[in-house]
């Protein structure tokens, strides 16, 4: 096992623990109390992820993992894989805006013409298995460097053309090292299943809040929520 796995398996075991030793100790009589017992186990939880959180942890793929290659599973909301069409919307632009002083508007090829990093890296999913993939592209926090950040800024929202989703992070974790705009994979450019032509990656986070189909990157004073996360899902979502 990886840090990776140590560490999630580690929040894990503490939030349920967090939250049956509150509901014990209160004697919850309904869903409201519960209600009110997960918030406290969630705050608690995210309080743990921050504090384990750092630029210097770096994955590098479960040793002996082989790539996923096709088997890696591709997720999206829409009804059909979505495919951005030129005729229909334009040319692809990635923009970065929000609390910036320089805000941005890059093609696919102003973001190949950048530095590019290949990692071999996990991919963590929520629902519990894991895959090892080989992603290429342009570190996030070369982008927000160019953009010129606001001081003030300490959120960043990921927004996609796959009927709108979005998730939204903390800064300091969207500017880790390992923080990708990808637009290829294993190798190959990126396909419309993985998020083409460009998608966020990071193996910090759980897949849900790596937003494939990237459109738009928002610097923001605060969290603004997410698909999953307002429908439930831990909003930190770390690994």
């Amino acid at each position: 096992m990886t840090h990776f796995f140590d560490r999630r398996d580690f929040l894990r075991a503490a939030g349920l623990g967090a939250a049956a030793l509150a509901l014990g100790a209160c004697n919850s009589q309904g869903p409201r109390d519960a209600q009110r017992l997960l918030r406290y186990a969630t705050r608690k939880n995210e309080a743990l992820e921050r504090a384990l959180f750092s630029h210097r942890s770096m994955n590098a793929g479960s040793p002996g993992a082989h790539v996923a290659g096709r088997r890696f599973p591709s997720y999206h909301i829409s009804d059909a894989v979505p495919v951005w069409d030129p005729a229909l919307r334009g040319a692809w632009r990635l923009e970065i805006g929000g609390m910036v002083e320089r805000p941005l508007s890059l093609s696919l090829a102003d973001l190949q013409r950048l530095p590019r990093r290949t990692q071999r890296v996990d991919h963590f999913c929520v629902e519990g298995w894991t895959a090892v993939a080989e992603f290429t592209g342009v570190r996030l926090s070369d982008l927000v460097a160019m953009a010129k950040p606001d001081p003030r800024a300490e959120y960043v929202d990921f927004e996609s053309f796959d009927e709108g989703y979005h998730e939204s992070w903390d800064l300091e974790s969207a500017m880790h090292p390992q923080t990708l705009v990808v637009y290829g994979k294993d190798g190959n450019d990126l396909s419309p299943a993985y998020g083409a032509p460009a998608r966020l990656h990071s193996p910090i986070k759980l897949g849900y809040k790596n937003t494939k189909y990237l459109t738009r990157i928002m610097l923001l004073p605060e969290r603004n929520g997410g698909y999953w996360s307002d429908k439930g899902y831990e909003w930190y979502g770390g690994t």
